[in-house]
């Protein structure tokens, strides 16, 4: 594991106990904490992925779910599903802008 300088000192953030040195134990500690950090972060993306397209799915078949309504003579539903369409629009608008920003904000 190489070593970078730091301030005319020998360190490496692998180093948990300060002696200069990373032993073996420290360094499989070390790559073991980044292997889990980097799988995180992959999941992490995977999930916002997931919720981005969930959310896209939703917004188009939403119309479709009132225009389904109407033709099937539920006149009803469709008036109380089109209702609330602003509602859910919006708020999927939020949740949608409210994750990438929080992503945009931490890079």
């Amino acid at each position: 594991m190489a070593e970078e300088e730091v301030k005319g000192s020998t360190y490496h953030p692998a180093d948990t106990n300060g002696d200069g040195k990373v032993s073996a134990e420290e360094e499989s500690m070390y790559l073991e904490f980044k292997r889990k950090e980097l799988e995180d972060k992959d999941a992490q993306r995977d999930a916002i992925r997931k919720m981005a397209w969930f959310s896209l799915i939703g917004l188009l078949v939403y119309p479709i779910a009132i225009v389904l309504t109407s033709l099937l003579g539920m006149d009803t539903a469709a008036k109380l599903v089109a209702d609330i369409a602003p509602t859910y629009f919006a708020s999927i608008a939020v949740l949608v802008s409210a994750f990438f920003g929080a992503d945009a904000l931490r890079k």
